[in-house]
């Protein structure tokens, strides 16, 4: 009875090993793909924010100088 327990113990083991081996290497590929989905979700949202503030920038500009348009007046330097 003792020997076919070992065995039993001795064919767990063995096969446990290889499952180890398999899921390390997944968790590799899994963390990879990760990283490369972060990767693209950050320069999306680096590019929209870089988008929005040129904008603003943009309209600021043209609203300061549709303020500073009519107080000018080229005629009479003085």
């Amino acid at each position: 009875m003792k020997i076919f327990r070992n065995m039993a113990l001795v064919a767990s083991l063995a096969m446990c090993v290889p499952l180890v081996a398999q899921t390390a290497g997944q968790d590799m590929k899994n963390a990879g793909h990760d990283t490369a989905s972060a990767t693209k979700k950050t320069a999306h949202k680096v590019k929209r924010g870089t988008k929005k503030g040129v904008h603003k920038t943009a309209h600021a500009t043209k609203k300061g100088a549709n303020k500073v348009e009519g107080k000018t007046d080229t005629t009479n330097p003085q």
